[in-house]
């Protein structure tokens, strides 16, 4: 286990780059919920309000070379990436403008040249492709590195238990990030995992494994640095469960039941991001004007970016038969 008792903190302009990726990922979800309530988008939408720290944190130590793979409620770590927001918007729309010509909308976006490799919506799959790209970039003895996002609820998947066993035999350039928002889909944690952390785990696959605030930019900032560079310098992969907790459902328009009213109450009350906002402040290390001032400028990136999705070409009838096959055999 690597020791984190003198592990750097982020100062002033890290933590104004975490709320800035933040806020694009808050700003961005909240135009989509409206554009879905005006029937302008009809799709099914998973919210990651509430965790915006976690992907916020670790992008500000990636590059465009490093590589994401990423989950059906993903859109947040791509937003964290810098994916340019208008083939996003697009994409979502089902406009040809997308990064998959919006052959797959809000689950499957996908954008290389950013590092956005991969959306899944199997439960789990992350972990397996984000290895193989992992073990591309050290066959090519590169200090890339990737990271695997997923959900508590795929942490008692089988390909968890195999990536994470691959992964650390073969030393690859892979952090294992888990958001244990508490759910896995509409089943409580502790319905569903008999470890009282994940991060527990870790140790029979002999690789690191921490536990993290994933509320918490200090906390995420000091262990995913670890994380990454340990993972650029060679020596492997790590497991990291950040415990937040999502403020809508599993998806928009789920009743949300099965969470307590008191605990929904105390984390929306404990919101990360206006809660990093009033750090700034307070530590001088922004103003109200300039933190104004960068809202505005993300919120003209994100209404651009919807009326460009929103105004692309639908897709033609030919393009059902397009990316299918290598070559079509006429039946």
């Amino acid at each position: 286990m690597t020791d984190l008792s003198n592990a750097p903190k982020p100062d002033g302009s890290a933590l104004v780059d975490i709320y800035r990726r933040m806020l694009r990922i808050e700003r961005n979800e909240d135009l989509i919920l409206s554009t879905m309530r005006k029937g302008r988008l009809t799709m099914p939408y998973y919210s990651a309000r509430g965790q915006e720290v976690i992907p916020a944190t670790v992008s500000h130590f990636l590059s465009d070379e490093d590589q994401i793979c990423t989950i059906y409620r993903g859109i947040q770590d791509m937003v964290a990436k810098e994916m340019p927001l208008r083939p996003l918007w697009a994409e979502i729309a089902g406009r040809v403008d997308g990064t998959c010509k919006g052959k797959g909308g809000a689950m499957h976006l996908t954008h290389p040249e950013t590092g956005v490799m991969v959306t899944t919506g199997i439960v789990g799959s992350s972990m397996p492709i984000a290895n193989g790209l992992a073990w591309a970039a050290q066959l090519d003895g590169s200090d890339r590195v990737v990271i695997a996002y997923f959900g508590d609820g795929a942490a008692n998947i089988g390909a968890f238990h195999e990536s994470l066993n691959m992964a650390a035999l073969w030393k690859l350039p892979v952090i294992f990030v888990c958001a244990n928002n508490r759910f896995g889909e509409h089943t409580r944690y502790e319905d569903a995992t008999a470890v009282d952390q994940i991060s527990k785990r870790a140790a029979g696959y002999g690789m690191p494994g921490y536990t993290v605030d994933g509320n918490d930019p200090d906390d995420m900032f000091a262990h995913a640095k670890v994380a990454i560079d340990r993972a650029r310098a060679g020596e492997g992969p790590t497991l990291l469960e950040c415990m937040t907790f999502r403020f809508r459902g599993h998806v928009i328009g789920d009743d949300d039941k099965y969470m307590t009213k008191e605990e929904k109450e105390a984390a929306m009350a404990a919101d990360p991001l206006p809660a990093l906002r009033q750090r700034l402040i307070d530590e001088g290390h922004a103003s109200e004007d300039e933190l104004s001032s960068l809202q505005a400028d993300i919120e003209k990136e994100v209404e651009d970016a919807r009326d460009f999705g929103l105004e692309s070409e639908l897709p033609s009838l030919e393009e059902l038969r397009r990316d299918v096959f290598a070559e079509e055999i006429p039946a």
